[in-house]
């Protein structure tokens, strides 16, 4: 069974008193250590739907589906915890926090605390290869790097879920590949599916799949 389904997923949003609807009826599957590139023009909803699939936003009809259990409004909050693991395209580092306290803030959210935290925030930043970065702070790192230090970010806690928004938007080309490559090697290794929204071709030599979305339909 996939680890993440959609069924006939419908999206609407409210402009004054016209209704605008966003997402027209989307089926997607994703299984373990797949990586799926979802692609499409600006504007045809590939955001949006990546939302719903991180549960950060609920969709207006259907349903999504994580390990065999459908998705109710109650839990988002502890499957956002759990099984889902967001990569952002403008990084969202605190500033005043280093690459590791980054890290291991983000699992103390998740509810692991002190010792146990600080092993798996080392665990990954050693992972994404920032073992000699832990200590800087954002502002000490290049674009790559923070990069990486959100990916770390996303893999700790073990989600089984990675999403990821843009993720080379902001590098420069060389960085952009190393990036990509650093995915497929960590989706594959970790057997973690991993859902990649992008305008960039280059995320296409890392994907299993390529899957299209067009005027809010996948095609």
């Amino acid at each position: 069974m996939s680890i993440l389904q959609t069924h006939r997923i419908e999206k609407h949003f409210q402009e004054g008193r016209e209704v605008v609807p966003v997402l027209r009826g989307i089926d997607f599957a994703v299984d373990r250590g797949e990586i799926v590139s979802l692609e499409g023009p600006s504007g045809t909803g590939k955001t949006t739907f990546l939302s719903i699939l991180g549960c950060i936003l609920t969709p207006t009809r259907g349903e999504v589906v994580i390990d065999g259990s459908t998705v109710g409004e109650k839990s988002l909050a502890d499957i956002r915890k759990k099984s889902l693991g967001f990569v952002f395209q403008q990084f969202n580092l605190f500033p005043s926090l280093t690459a590791l306290e980054n890290v291991e803030y983000a699992l103390n959210v998740k509810g692991l605390k002190k010792r146990v935290a600080r092993a798996e925030a080392q665990r990954v930043i050693e992972a994404v290869g920032l073992a000699d970065r832990q200590n800087f702070l954002p502002r000490e790192l290049s674009g790559g790097q923070k990069q990486r230090v959100a990916i770390a970010r996303a893999l700790a806690g073990s989600a089984p879920i990675l999403l990821a928004d843009e993720p080379t938007a902001n590098l420069d080309s060389q960085v952009g590949t190393q990036v990509l490559e650093m995915f497929r090697a960590l989706a594959k290794q970790e057997n973690r599916a991993l859902v990649i929204v992008t305008h960039d071709p280059k995320v296409r030599t890392i994907a299993d799949r390529v899957v299209k979305i067009q005027d809010g339909a996948l095609v």
